[in-house]
């Protein structure tokens, strides 16, 4: 007798309620242990781990949406520590199947017909499970073969609970936890439920892919599946059968001695062009969205989470794109104010100096943490006054950016950017094309050009270093005024803690004092008491460690 398989709690029918407790249990128990760990100093790689396996298991469990998000956080290296990046970046392969049954059931129901007339082959077995949906390999009657993807059944009702759930969660931390409000969560949460509501309409996929497939019409090397229009409905997408390597796959790709380096200059340039130059990019270029054929040719395959670029946004990014590759310190920190990611301070020289020294040491050669280390003081005033911000549209292209570098490391730990950028840059110089969008960026890598012809002599290099050097000395004489004002801000919190300690000792003692007289009528309004101050102590306590640990890395 076959034993039935366990369902998962998003798959169980449940009401609204139910659902929420479920997942403000799982922040809440999350955020508990984060907060003991900081309280302890217990912040090993191996806790770490713990929490992070605890946390993936917990959203395979809460269902697709929050799969979703797991996903989106794995690309995020400059958010959450490596323990949980790598945790999460196991959900691609850990995503739950659903039954063929459910599939072809759905199939059948879309088109009217039993699956058998719709197609001459459908295997059962899926090729690849995705959070929102899965893949089978089929066979039209007119002998294409074609693969299938089929949404996740009952995903649109789960969809707009979570959505209402999610909002009272992001409206509770607005209203109970201000430091949140900096983040914005409330834009990228709509913004992420806007683009999530059009990735389960297969018919705007498909759109999407015919329109993807236009903008790399002539691109010989970059491929995109045909879309079987007869055969795709809001629920079930047909599309041609593409097999390839997994794009990070680097022991395939050398065993069949396809060159690394090239694939990936590929795509960096593509990349490249999606953001500059069409303003339509897929926003979600995980390792399982891109194949490598075995003539090095690339596959695209999902282009349910495509987003745009606004024109104003476009032209933004292609001048810090090249400024940039110009090492144009003050014109990079100028475009980063312009786009929303950095809010502009009295004192902008911390932010130049970090920028200066990303493109010094970063610009053309991988990225070491050590190296962080030289500017640890101004690092500690920036985040300190928090100067970056993140406009929701922003989110998606770091998130394709960021996931797109991770692939590209795992081909070659020591790809350089710069190098992989040349042959689209120079595709562009030679463009004879007018548009005005094509015309911003000729003129931008004619400039670039004329930049490199006319580099500086060693000697004026030399002066700009002692200039540089000068400016350091500056801040090293402002730093040490810091040191003061992060001292008698220590104090405070501290004594904003000891306040909070004894509120909460004494509502405490108060509380068991009234149980102990049975003194119904203040009991309730005591135990609110300490549980109020007792929230704010663990608050400030919180906030000393964190700023106890700043000063630790800005004095090493």
């Amino acid at each position: 007798m076959s034993k039935k398989k366990k369902l998962l709690k998003w798959q169980k029918r449940k009401s609204p309620l139910l659902r929420q407790m479920e997942i403000f249990s799982v922040v809440a128990q999350l955020t508990f242990s984060l907060g003991k760990d900081e309280l302890f100093g217990n912040k090993s790689a191996k806790q770490n781990h713990i929490h992070a396996k605890w946390l993936v298991n917990n959203l395979i469990e809460l269902g697709p949406t929050f799969i979703k998000i797991g996903q989106a956080m794995s690309t995020r290296p400059d958010l959450i520590p490596l323990e949980y990046i790598q945790e999460l970046g196991q959900l691609q392969d850990r995503v739950p199947k659903f039954s063929s049954t459910e599939a072809i059931a759905i199939v059948e129901q879309e088109f009217g017909h039993s699956i058998s007339e719709v197609y001459a082959e459908f295997e059962r077995s899926p090729l690849a499970s995705a959070s929102l949906g899965q893949v089978h390999k089929a066979k039209l009657h007119t002998g294409e073969a074609v693969v299938v993807k089929v949404q996740r059944p009952g995903l649109e009702n789960l969809l707009k609970l979570d959505r209402k759930v999610l909002d009272r969660l992001i409206r509770f931390s607005n209203r109970f936890l201000s430091w949140t409000k900096k983040y914005r969560f409330d834009e990228i949460y709509r913004e992420f439920f806007d683009l999530l509501y059009k990735e389960i309409d297969y018919l705007h996929e498909g759109k999407n892919a015919d329109r993807f497939r236009e903008n790399f019409k002539g691109y010989q090397r970059v491929i995109v599946p045909k879309v079987y229009w007869d055969y795709t409905t809001k629920k079930v997408l047909t599309l041609e059968y593409l097999p390839g390597i997994k794009i990070d796959n680097r022991q395939q790709l050398e065993a069949k001695k396809i060159n690394k380096d090239e694939v990936i200059q590929l795509g960096i340039c593509c990349y490249l062009k999606q953001l500059l130059q069409d303003g339509f990019f897929q926003s979600d270029p995980h390792p399982g969205n891109m194949a490598v054929n075995p003539q090095g040719k690339i596959i695209f395959y999902d282009f349910g989470t495509m987003a745009e670029v606004q024109s104003m946004a476009k032209d933004q990014m292609i001048g810090t794109f090249f400024a940039v590759l110009r090492s144009d310190t003050d014109e990079v920190v100028q475009k980063l104010i312009y786009m929303g990611l950095i809010e502009p301070m009295q004192d902008m020289t911390p932010v130049k100096r970090m920028v200066a020294f990303l493109l010094e040491n970063f610009r053309d050669k991988p990225v070491d943490i050590r190296a962080f280390e030289q500017i640890g003081s101004e690092l500690y005033i920036m985040f300190e006054k928090q100067p970056f911000r993140l406009p929701p549209q922003m989110t998606f292209i770091i998130k394709s950016l960021t996931t797109l570098d991770g692939i590209a490391r795992a081909l070659d730990p020591e790809y350089n950017l710069l190098a992989a950028s040349q042959p689209f840059i120079k595709s562009i110089t030679l463009s004879g094309n007018n548009g005005n969008l094509i015309t911003s960026i000729t003129n931008q890598a004619k400039a670039y050009l004329k930049y490199k012809l006319n580099q500086p002599s060693r000697t004026e290099l030399a002066i700009r270093k002692l200039e540089e050097r000068l400016e350091v000395g500056e801040l090293q004489v402002r730093v040490r005024d810091v040191e003061n004002e992060r001292f008698l801000r220590l104090i405070s919190l501290g004594i904003k803690c000891l306040i909070y300690t004894c509120l909460t000792g004494f509502s405490f003692l108060s509380f068991l004092a009234l149980i102990w007289f049975n003194y119904k009528g203040g009991i309730i309004a005591f135990f609110c008491l300490t549980l109020f101050f007792g929230f704010y102590l663990l608050k400030s306590l919180i906030k000393l460690l964190i700023r106890e640990r700043l000063d630790r890395l800005a004095n090493k």
